[in-house]
């Protein structure tokens, strides 16, 4: 894994970039598909883990959640909003609109249910981040923000690479895969005047030019 800031960790995935998971102290941040639990698991194997927590329980960001809590005895945390998709059988798919490309990715990505021990909401802390809710994305969709290094972990409020292209740059997430594509361009305005030094999201390279991620909102539509 690759070291971002301090106690900020980026686990290696392939492709590179495409679907990003986070060791932010001692818990984890999101769990890629449901593919990805051996990866995960191999390079947070020998540390220890107090939680895992989720930015929003969509496949490619919950697919291993219940496996590695399971497997870690650690408890799972995420929005307050996104606690019934993933508490719910057939939660993560009823969520998302019933595009064949969904369906695809319950076949394939979603992983199966788990309690959640603790529902995140503003203001909550989570190994030295403050927890910010934005949803748009997902009902439940969370950010996490550290104020004294101006890190930003923002999922899929935005992306930083074309996730059906894989080419760099900054986009808004698909809108087949945003429920409420307006209520996200809030979310990104506001995290956007955070001008963070670092921003890490779910699919893309990590951005440290806060300008360029400010300008990209300023032009998105109201």
């Amino acid at each position: 894994m690759k070291q971002l800031a301090e106690d900020v960790y980026m686990l290696h995935g392939w492709p590179p970039n495409a679907i990003n998971v986070y060791l932010v102290g001692d818990v984890l941040i999101d769990a890629a598909t449901r593919q990805g639990e051996k990866r995960i698991m191999r390079q947070i194997a020998g540390r220890k883990l107090s939680a895992h927590a989720l930015t929003h329980a969509h496949p490619d960001h919950q697919g291993s959640s219940h496996a590695i809590c399971a497997q870690l005895g650690i408890p799972l945390w995420c929005g307050q909003g996104d606690v019934p998709a993933m508490e719910t059988p057939g939660g993560v798919f009823n969520s998302q609109a019933p595009t064949w490309l969904n369906r695809l990715q319950r076949r394939f990505w979603t992983g199966p249910p788990h309690p959640v021990a603790r529902a995140l909401v503003e203001g909550d802390e989570v190994a030295g981040f403050t927890v910010l809710e934005s949803p748009g994305h997902s009902r439940g969709h969370l950010a996490y923000w550290r104020e004294s290094d101006r890190v930003l972990i923002l999922g899929d409020v935005l992306n930083n690479m074309n996730v059906m292209t894989a080419v760099p740059g900054l986009h808004e997430p698909p809108a087949i895969f945003t429920p409420d594509p307006a209520r996200n361009r809030e979310s990104a305005r506001r995290l956007a005047a955070l001008r963070p030094a670092l921003t890490c999201f779910g699919h893309g390279a990590p951005l440290r030019d806060p300008h360029k991620l400010a300008d990209f909102v300023a032009q998105l539509p109201d």
